[in-house]
């Protein structure tokens, strides 16, 4: 994190010229307008591909919320509403080609999901470094980015199977990779990632059209606030159930645990154990001035994409109270939660030794570290390969400051022993003055 203030990063010509490609179109109705009737929105999609089972209709409620929230609030430019058109088409179709697969193979379903290991922390508080360490260990399952932009495959995947259709789902997710880096660039420096690379599950519980995939690009505070007050058991179901058939698409055994890993669960711990019972998790920590601030630029960095009035204070805001709420309910939530079912891991111990924090999380699942550090190495000295520009960003460009966000989150950093900046140079200068 940059200690001066930076003026947010503009969006990128290329979106320019694609909404005015959009505008264009619609004048000579070659575009279609946005339709935000969900009825209409399934019966379109229905027809489409000649099915009209979209499995639990307890999508319909998110997803009613989400379409009136993204019409009155966000605030969508042309291109922003062709994107989120395609993107809901695009969520509706795999829910129907879901319970397609769910019907021809039963089996699909009564795949077990035992014992996975659930990496939760706040945004940019190092899931992702973590999550990609575990998956390198062939011991654990894990989702390609390709599997969680598309994890249900076409209807013709037997065919793949058997060795005679190449899979077009990682074709798919290289060619909205490349669009996204037109889009911003700077996606590659704030998640790196690639078709094949481990990937978070969060799109598996975006495809019941709940949770923050949609509020880190869109500005829907209506919705975020009506998910923020529901039960998530049913999208925490419905993932489960992707999983299984991502699973089995992989020709995965069943007996290996998957690893998962997503800032959504802070939010939702009560059904991520209901779901999952006896999911072993590890707790990921880092300075609330860092995850904010990393937290404000990601949503401004897409949002900005979508819509063409976007203010940095009110990112900054809201993503100071989403984190605020994350760690608050992830604090509570631990409070009644077995210590056996749980360890602890802090950025700066990633930084300063990762094997030895990796030793630990090892020890906690009861496993042998050694099999898994071959493959551990070779992730690191791959992605410090393709390193790009750093992550750079400031709190003072989203209007907030240190002292506010070190003051909010003072119960956090006290009782999970979170080592802050402030802290840093706290000691620094008592070592100079002694």
């Amino acid at each position: 994190m940059q200690d001066q203030p930076l003026v947010p990063p503009r969006r990128t010509r290329f979106i320019d010229v694609l909404d005015a490609g959009v505008r264009a179109g619609r004048r000579l109705g070659l575009v279609d307008p946005a339709c935000w009737n969900r009825e209409a929105l399934l019966e379109q999609v229905a027809e489409e591909y000649g099915l009209d089972d979209f499995g639990d209709d307890w999508f319909t409620r998110p997803l009613d919320v989400l379409l009136d929230s993204a019409r009155a609030e966000a605030g969508l430019n042309a291109a922003g509403e062709l994107s989120g058109m395609k993107t809901i088409h695009h969520l509706l179709r795999d829910r129907l080609y879901a319970q397609m697969w769910f019907k021809r193979h039963p089996e699909i379903l009564a795949r077990p999901i035992r014992n996975p290991v659930v990496i939760v922390g706040p945004m940019r508080s190092g899931t992702t470094r973590l999550h990609r360490l575990l998956a390198s260990d062939d011991r654990f399952a894990h989702l390609r980015s390709f599997e969680t932009i598309s994890p249900v495959p076409r209807p013709d995947f037997e065919e793949v199977l058997a060795g005679h259709r190449e899979d077009f789902r990682p074709v798919l997710a290289k060619r909205i990779l490349k669009v996204a880096r037109l889009a911003n660039p700077r996606t590659l420096s704030i998640h790196p990632t690639g078709p094949y690379e481990p990937e978070e599950e969060l799109g598996l519980i975006a495809a019941s059209f709940y949770g923050m995939k949609f509020e880190a690009q869109w500005r829907v505070p209506t919705f975020a606030r009506w998910c923020e007050g529901e039960s998530a058991v049913p999208a925490y179901r419905h993932m489960a159930n992707l999983l299984r058939l991502i699973g089995w698409s992989q020709q995965e055994s069943s007996l290996r645990p998957w690893v998962l890993k997503t800032p959504q669960h802070m939010l939702d711990l009560p059904a991520l154990l209901e779901v999952f019972p006896d999911a072993r998790l590890i707790f990921t920590h880092r300075d609330p001035q860092s995850i904010v601030g990393s937290a404000a630029s990601l949503a401004w960095n897409q949002t900005i994409i979508y819509a063409d009035d976007v203010n940095p204070q009110t990112i900054g805001r809201e993503w100071l109270r989403k984190t605020d709420l994350m760690v608050s309910r992830m604090s509570e939530f631990r409070k009644d939660l077995p210590a056996a079912q749980a360890i602890d891991i802090h950025f700066d111990e990633m930084d300063n030794d990762w094997r030895s924090a990796m030793e630990r999380v090892y020890q906690f699942l009861g496993l042998d570290i050694e099999p898994a550090l071959q493959g551990m190495a070779a992730y690191l000295d791959r992605t410090a390969a393709s390193k790009r520009t750093p992550h750079s960003y400031s709190l003072a460009e989203f209007g907030l400051r240190s002292g506010e966000v070190q003051e909010r989150f003072a119960p956090y950093i006290e009782a999970f022993g979170v080592s802050t900046a402030g802290a840093s140079i706290r000691k620094l200068a008592v070592s100079v003055s002694g």
